[in-house]
């Protein structure tokens, strides 16, 4: 492990510590919805994405049908599409390669690995991720195997930690150039879509917001640069 893994899993253990709690509560929630203990761990094993999770598990619930909620758990992980197109410069190899690559993308991650300058770490984005990754299944398994019954996540106000989760990594955001407008165009675009459009729909339109990104001038990844 080089030094900037390390420093990605140093820094990804708030998060892993918040993702784990709110893990235990998607545990509850997708096992006293019929998902069964198993069928949570295996999704969040893979889709590893706790708004996509949470939103599909939500829409299941109430009688939406098999095919509606992974329609919303698309439409909100789309979100990554942009963030991944960000990273894309800074990840070396073919296209299965940086495919590959990027499939430890979250959130968190994502902006740990943005350096000052706009660039990109892989290495911490994957060192982010695999902390969280090992909270997130484990606090899934605990929900599902040992909460359920146990534990109502609205009274302990784990639901609490999804919104505050994203509000901080919002926070931390906006401290760099330019990501104010960005971020204020974002917001009006959702503001004006969630009363129009489907679950999920209001945040892939807004995260095009982000596609700002792409007019740097992409890196240079050749190996000696690397």
């Amino acid at each position: 492990m080089n030094a900037s893994f390390r420093r990605g899993v140093r820094e990804g253990i708030p998060f892993a510590v918040a993702g784990g709690l709110l893990a235990i509560s998607f545990g509850v929630l997708a096992n006293d919805t019929g998902l069964g203990a198993w069928g949570a761990i295996l999704m969040s094993a893979v889709v590893f994405g706790g708004s996509a999770q949470f939103a599909s598990v939500g829409i299941y619930a109430t009688g939406g049908g098999l095919g509606t909620a992974l329609l919303a758990a698309t439409l909100v992980n789309s979100r990554f599409l942009p963030m991944g197109v960000a990273l894309a410069p800074y990840l070396p190899g073919g296209p299965l390669r940086r495919a590959l690559q990027g499939q430890p993308l979250v959130d968190p991650s994502w902006i740990l690995a943005r350096q000052t300058d706009g660039a990109f770490d892989r290495h911490v984005m994957f060192g982010a991720s695999a902390a969280q990754y090992t909270t997130w299944v484990i606090g899934t398994a605990l929900g599902a195997f040992v909460g359920t019954g146990e534990i109502d996540p609205d009274t302990l106000g784990v639901d609490t930690i999804f919104p505050a989760f994203f509000l901080i990594l919002l926070l931390d955001e906006l401290r760099r150039p330019g990501m104010r407008g960005v971020a204020l165009a974002g917001a009006l675009i959702a503001v004006v879509l969630v009363p129009l459009t489907p679950i999920g729909v209001p945040v892939v339109v807004a995260s095009l917001a982000a596609l700002v990104g792409l007019w740097r001038e992409p890196p240079d990844l050749s190996e000696e640069a690397l």
